[in-house]
């Protein structure tokens, strides 16, 4: 279990996050059944207090308040550290850049069988599909870094899947 000043941290972040009016701090506060309602613009617009931080942080962790998150951190024994053996690639998420998160997602449940795992924001800005072991990333961008050199180039390929039996989505 962390210890009680990693979660101060957290708690301390959000609150710098909210500061920044950083839009995904949204689906953090709407943890807290009071914020459940609000769109992510409304959440930058609330009077955001170290308090309700704690307790966001608190729920995040399991506990139904900060009180009760500090009382189990509290003489709780440090993680330990992993050990520094050798470090492996486990996998890649590959994250599309679209200006519609929830129409992509869409798309991708609609026509080639994908989950929708979440959409972040209101409206999304993120969001993630998966299928078969596959996991795609979709964040929102109001005009992709690439879009003045697509002009110029033949193919530009942010990401490519392999398909056996392709015939079956046509």
């Amino acid at each position: 279990m962390p210890t009680i000043e990693t979660y101060r941290k957290q708690a301390k972040l959000l609150l710098r996050w909210h500061r920044e009016g950083d839009y995904s701090i949204g689906g953090r506060v709407r943890r807290l059944e009071r914020y459940q309602s609000l769109t992510d613009r409304e959440v930058l617009a609330l009077k955001f207090t170290l308090i309700v931080a704690q307790e966001i942080v608190a729920v995040e962790a399991g506990y139904q308040s900060w009180a009760e998150l500090k009382a189990a951190a509290t003489g709780a024994p440090k993680t330990p550290r992993a050990s520094s053996g050798q470090q492996f690639l486990k996998n890649v998420t590959p994250i599309l850049l679209v200006r519609d998160v929830k129409t992509c997602a869409a798309f991708f449940q609609q026509k080639l069988g994908f989950e929708i795992d979440f959409l972040h924001g209101l409206p999304p800005f993120y969001g993630a599909v998966s299928r078969d072991g596959v996991c795609l990333h979709i964040r929102y961008v109001q005009q992709p870094f690439f879009a003045q050199s697509a002009v110029h180039e033949k193919s530009l390929i942010c990401a490519s899947i392999e398909v056996s039996n392709v015939a079956r989505f046509i």
